[in-house]
């Protein structure tokens, strides 16, 4: 096991510009502890065990796949940048992309292959990962839309247990890192005011105040 700590620090552009928030992450381990103790419950396997106090979290300790797992369903950031798209337009179906996780290269776009031929995991694990990824964007829809949030687009990142963590001789695959206003874009139903870490990306205000919206 091992302990979360989550920091008033503020970071975009991979590093490039930085700050302190206080309370930032008071606020980001409430609201991730309530989203992954749901996806636990509904049998999307986490790293949570539980929250310990206001900005700690036990958690169980799994080697991070070098991936992150872009989950978008409108179109917004990069993808409008790579692709000509317009800010906002409504994917009809939600995207998936892969990046390979490092700041120093600026977590490039990856393909499958990448994937298969760097032996960042195996073809099973991936597909695993990518139906847990389209089943976390079902429930987080769903659940953003009954407090009047549009999920925009989020990221994900999972880990591979040790024996002794999974209490098993097989490895498990799970849901790691967190989910929270710095690891999605989410938007205010009604307005599309952000409220999310591009408050602090663009300038946009307030972004304790944008952070409280999402933990009502």
């Amino acid at each position: 096991m091992a302990i979360q700590h989550f920091k008033d620090d503020a970071t975009a552009f991979n590093n490039l510009k930085k700050s302190t928030i206080e309370g930032k992450g008071i606020l980001n381990n409430r609201i991730s502890e309530h989203i992954l103790s749901s996806l636990n419950q509904i049998g999307i396997e986490t790293h949570l065990i539980k929250r310990i106090n206001m900005r700690e979290q036990l958690i169980k300790l799994v080697e991070i796949i070098p991936i992150e797992f872009i989950v978008r369903n409108i179109a917004t950031g990069s993808l409008t940048k790579r692709l000509g798209i317009e800010e906002g337009t409504v994917l009809e179906n939600p995207l998936l992309e892969f990046c390979y996780k490092n700041d120093s290269l600026g977590d490039p776009l990856i393909a499958r292959e990448h994937i298969y031929a760097f032996n960042y995991c195996d073809v099973i694990t991936l597909d695993f990962i990518i139906n847990q990824c389209f089943r976390i964007n079902d429930f987080l829809q769903g659940m953003f839309k009954g407090i009047g949030i549009k999920l925009v687009d989020f990221k994900l990142e999972f880990g591979r247990t040790s024996k002794n963590e999974s209490g098993s001789t097989a490895e498990k695959i799970l849901l790691a890192d967190e989910i929270s206003p710095d690891t999605c874009r989410l938007w205010d139903a009604t307005s599309e005011k952000k409220l999310d870490k591009d408050i602090f990306r663009k300038d946009l205000g307030n972004l304790i105040e944008g952070y409280q919206e999402v933990a009502r």
